[in-house]
C-alpha cells in the first residue's frame, strides 16, 4: 500500500492511434507545467517502442525495464530534464502491462511509492492503438487527455477508445485536445464532430480543452531532439503549450483516493493483473 501524504495529478495522454502527435503533446505539455514551478514526472508509458527519450535526444542508462527487474529504484531511472521536470523513459522491446509478473507488478508499486512525494503531477504518455496496456494505463488515470487531429481515421480512432473505456470499464470524462489544427476554428469542429457521436451513442461527458496550432517549429524542434517550448519558445505551439497548462492547473485536483498517485498505480497494478 501506497503512503502518498498529497494528491498527485495523473494525466494520461491518448489518442486511440499514432500519427496525432501524441508524444509531442505529452513531453510539452509536462514541459510548460514544470515552467510553472510544479514537479513534474513524464512517464513514457509506451513500453514496446519508447519515444520520449528520442524526442528529447536523451540517452538513458537504465530504463523502467530495470525496475521493473528489480534492479533498480524508480529515482535512479529518472532523467532530470530541468529543475522540475524529470522523465522515466521506457526501453524498447520491453513487455506490455499485462505480461508483466506478480513480481514486477509488486516491483511497480514499491517504485512509485518512493517518488510519491517528489511530484506534483504524473504525466503519462501512452503508447498508439487501444492495447491492454494502454488501457490500463488510461483507467488508472485521473485525467484522461485525448489528442485527436485532422487525419480521417483520427475521429473514429478516439471515439473506439472512449467507446472502449465507457462500455468495459464505465468512464463518462474525457478532455480532449485538438493537435496540428491550421485555425482554433478547424479544432473546434473536430470536437463536435467526436461529441455528436458520443452524445449519440455514449454516456460520457467530452469536454474541449482547445488546441494546439500546426507550426513548422515543432518539425524543426523534432529535427533537433528538442521540445519545442525550449527550442522555440516564442513559437505559436509553444503559446498554445503553455495556455494548455494554465488549463490543467486550474482543473481540480480530487482528494479522495482517485486523486493519489496511489491509486493510480493500484488500478495499473490491478488491470494489468486480472487483464480486466
Amino acid at each position: 500500500m501506497m503512503t502518498a501524504t498529497k494528491p498527485v495529478r495523473v494525466i494520461a495522454v491518448t489518442g486511440g492511434k499514432g500519427g496525432v502527435g501524441k508524444t509531442n503533446v505529452s513531453v510539452n505539455l509536462a514541459l510548460a507545467l514544470s515552467q510553472t514551478e510544479q514537479r513534474v514526472v513524464l512517464m513514457d508509458a509506451d513500453l514496446g517502442l519508447a519515444n520520449v527519450d528520442v524526442l528529447l535526444g536523451l540517452k538513458p542508462s537504465k530504463t523502467i525495464a530495470d525496475v521493473l527487474d528489480g534492479r533498480c529504484g524508480l529515482s535512479e531511472v529518472m532523467v532530470p530534464y530541468n529543475d522540475f521536470m524529470s522523465i522515466v523513459p521506457a526501453s524498447s522491446g520491453t513487455q506490455e502491462m499485462t505480461a508483466l509478473s506478480v513480481h514486477e507488478h509488486a516491483e511497480l508499486i514499491h517504485a512509485f511509492n518512493d517518488v510519491a512525494d517528489q511530484m506534483d503531477v504524473l504525466v503519462v504518455d501512452t503508447a498508439a492503438g487501444i492495447s491492454d496496456s494502454v488501457i490500463n494505463f488510461v483507467r488508472a488515470a485521473q485525467e484522461v487527455l485525448v489528442v485527436v487531429c485532422d487525419e480521417p481515421t483520427s475521429i473514429t480512432d478516439a471515439y473506439a477508445l472512449i467507446k472502449l473505456l465507457n462500455r468495459d470499464y464505465q468512464m463518462t470524462r474525457f478532455r480532449v485536445l485538438a493537435n496540428m489544427v491550421r485555425t482554433e476554428q478547424e479544432g473546434r469542429n473536430m470536437f463536435s464532430k467526436l461529441q455528436t457521436v458520443t452524445d449519440r451513442f455514449l454516456d460520457v461527458t467530452l469536454q474541449y480543452v482547445g488546441s494546439i496550432p500546426y507550426d513548422e517549429s515543432v518539425r524543426k524542434a523534432v529535427q533537433r531532439q528538442a521540445a519545442v517550448l525550449k527550442a522555440f519558445p516564442k513559437s505559436k505551439a509553444a503559446l498554445a503549450y503553455r495556455q494548455l497548462a494554465n488549463k490543467v492547473e486550474s482543473w481540480p485536483v480530487l482528494t479522495t483516493p482517485r486523486g493519489h498517485l496511489e491509486f493510480f498505480v493500484e488500478r495499473l497494478v490491478q488491470g494489468a493483473r486480472t487483464g480486466n
